[in-house]
């Protein structure tokens, strides 16, 4: 029997990853069902020196015609690929020149859109849109670049952080879409003290480069032309550190497959399925 050929009105995708830490990796993107059972393509970007130079090595190193860029600390539910493919078609018939969707991003009503777990949070955090919504900012844990949109990352702003914000007001510059939706998956990230000194920097990057389309809105902060933004969260981060410590999880002793079982997400594919709860150790 012939093997099945692809379907050319489904898009191609592939998954790429910038990674400095193997064993996070092999805890967490690479069990992800899609990743270990080969159903997408993965590309690992090693040692990257900034999150926009690895991602556009991460572009220039893949084909397909949709590139997901992840976290390695991100861990995509059992059919998760079926999920994504839904969202790819409910952006293209709103903004069939849509360039760049989302897991998790802050949207015009001053909210977080996308349900993803968190462990640095120890919940679920973005709330579940009924329908793609434009995006001002993304997290960066999981962000999804059409190829034909033709963006590419500005190498210019340095660090890992602010790159899902620029790559955003990148997009709406050139007249492609930005959109945030609903794909479920479990971020195993660590405890995040606050904005550090990386972060400042590329605030003020971000700052010059933009200065006549401020502000900008990130997850974390608004970009201003005063800066003041920064004092203001600096302030809200020492007053919520116990607090925040306190829901945090340690992502070293968590099993993402049992997370996804718990918030419910164990299996999303369509249809009548019987629910199945992952045993750490097993399968």
């Amino acid at each position: 029997m012939p093997a099945p050929q692809p379907d050319p009105m489904r898009p191609s995708i592939e998954i790429a990853t910038l990674s400095h830490r193997p064993e996070v990796l092999e805890a967490n993107l690479r069990r992800s069902p899609c990743v270990a059972e080969g159903v997408l393509p993965l590309t690992v970007i090693p040692d990257a020196p900034t999150a926009s130079e690895g991602n556009n090595r991460a572009l220039d190193s893949t084909r397909a015609d949709i590139v997901v860029l992840a976290h390695h600390d991100v861990y995509l539910p059992r059919g998760w690929e079926a999920v994504l493919e839904q969202r790819i078609a409910e952006v293209t018939a709103i903004d069939p020149d849509w360039g760049l969707i989302g897991a998790f991003g802050m949207v015009e009503v001053e909210k977080g859109y996308g349900p993803v777990w968190s462990s640095s949070l120890g919940m679920i955090v973005g709330r579940v849109g009924m329908e793609p919504l434009p995006v001002l900012g993304f997290d960066e844990l999981l962000v999804v670049v059409r190829r034909a949109s033709g963006l590419r990352f500005d190498e210019g702003l340095p660090g890992y952080h602010l790159w899902g914000t620029d790559i955003v007001a990148e997009a709406r510059a050139r007249g492609k879409g930005a959109w945030v939706c609903s794909l479920p998956l479990v971020h195993n990230d660590e405890f995040h003290e606050g904005m550090d000194a990386s972060f400042i920097t590329a605030y003020r990057y971000l700052q010059r480069k933009w200065r006549d389309r401020l502000p900008l809105r990130s997850p974390i902060t608004y970009i201003t032309r005063s800066g003041l933004t920064i004092y203001r969260w600096h302030w809200k981060n020492y007053r919520s550190r116990a607090f925040r410590m306190s829901l945090a999880q340690d992502p070293a002793t968590l099993d993402p497959q049992e997370i996804a079982w718990r918030c419910g997400w164990a299996d999303l594919r369509p249809g009548p399925k019987t629910p199945q709860r992952h045993i750490p150790g097993g399968p």
